[in-house]
């Protein structure tokens, strides 16, 4: 099933920050008393076990029938106008508050199969970003069989993992292993920071992704790790509080000792990620493509959840670019970055990898 072909004019727009929820993945967990599978049909919710999910025991998560279905995700994609989409786990399946790494290593191969099998579904209109077990000794390994032998376009990681921080040392052949292959690599947070202060009013997604975010990368940044591997790293939600930060990253690296590991300023380093559109303020996403260029800046909505960007084409379109950088921020940019999964539209080749600069 491919779908019908989006609107002309809009056919190149690729979103690469959506999620799915594969039923081959939910059904095993089930089976395994891990997910209660109950409210899927109707509320078009599912239960995690909160080891795997990180939220509260029985709390509904949202699981529209885009999710898991091809043929809903595509009348979606056609009504927003966007061509293609990158997929990937959403963080309450990627187990990254996990203790146990048996478990985590078979939900991340588990997971990464039913995510291939969701694309193939439509390859002209899908492609698959495999779940990465960062914290995980297995990490890079996952990764080469997400890239070579299920065929994803790149790979997916959480925020933390095993209860390891990203720039731990044993991630650091997962980092190598991406910066040799140039793998596109969308960082999400997984695991929202201080879960009691954030508890009520939807915090730990309205507040703490955004925290989480900015205190993974930091640490890469003044840890060394993006000094040392460059690879092509884009960040859900604009980078989260990341952005306004980087003065202050700066001022600590050239003041504090134990922040200076790196050869440079972090704001250097950050100036060479990429980040999505997700960030739902006009003003912030200009500043946002006025302090990294619309090189660096790639079209990510949070489809299909409820938090998403429901008008896309829009959300660029009101930020009064020139003609080449809408176009580098709606797809451009994306179609370079993940040139192993999309065509160019109008285009017989496929088109070389970007590095990160």
């Amino acid at each position: 099933m491919t779908g019908r072909d989006p609107a002309p004019g809009t056919r190149r727009a690729v979103d690469v920050h959506t999620h799915a929820m594969p039923l081959p993945l939910l059904r095993w967990l089930g089976d395994r008393s891990l997910a209660a599978l109950d409210g899927l049909d109707e509320a078009h919710v599912v239960r995690i076990d909160p080891r795997i999910s990180g939220v509260a025991k029985d709390a509904p998560l949202p699981c529209p029938p885009a999710q898991v279905e091809i043929g809903a995700r595509l009348a979606l994609m056609d009504r927003t106008g966007v061509g293609q989409h990158a997929v990937a786990l959403p963080p309450f399946l990627m187990g990254s508050g996990l203790t146990d790494p048996v478990l985590l290593r078979e939900l991340t191969r588990r997971g990464n199969d039913a995510l291939a099998g969701y694309a193939a579904g439509a390859p002209d209109r899908l492609c698959a970003l495999g779940t990465v077990p960062v914290g995980d000794p297995s990490a890079a390994e996952e990764a080469r069989r997400c890239l070579d032998d299920l065929g994803m376009a790149g790979v997916a990681i959480g925020s933390q993992g095993l209860g390891r921080e990203l720039d731990d040392p044993v991630n650091e052949e997962l980092w190598a292993f991406l910066a040799r292959r140039q793998a596109f690599t969308f960082l999400h947070p997984s695991v929202p920071v201080e879960p009691e202060r954030t508890r009520a009013y939807w915090m730990a997604q309205l507040v703490g992704f955004p925290m989480e975010t900015a205190l993974a990368v930091s640490r890469l940044a003044l840890g060394g790790v993006l000094e040392r591997h460059r690879f092509p790293l884009c960040l859900a939600h604009g980078g989260g509080c990341l952005p306004a930060l980087a003065g202050r990253l700066d001022l600590g690296w050239a003041r504090k000792p134990p922040a200076r590991v790196s050869s440079s300023p972090p704001s250097t380093w950050l100036r060479g990620l990429y980040y999505d559109t997700a960030v739902f303020s006009r003003e912030q996403l200009a500043r946002l493509v006025a302090d990294v260029g619309a090189e660096h800046v790639l079209l990510g909505t949070d489809t299909p959840f409820d938090l998403a960007d429901e008008d896309p084409l829009r959300t660029v379109r009101e930020l009064g670019l020139d003609e080449r950088e809408s176009e580098l921020v709606l797809g451009g940019n994306a179609r370079r970055l993940l040139a192993h999964a999309f065509l160019s539209p109008g285009s017989s080749e496929r088109q070389e990898p970007g590095v990160a600069s």
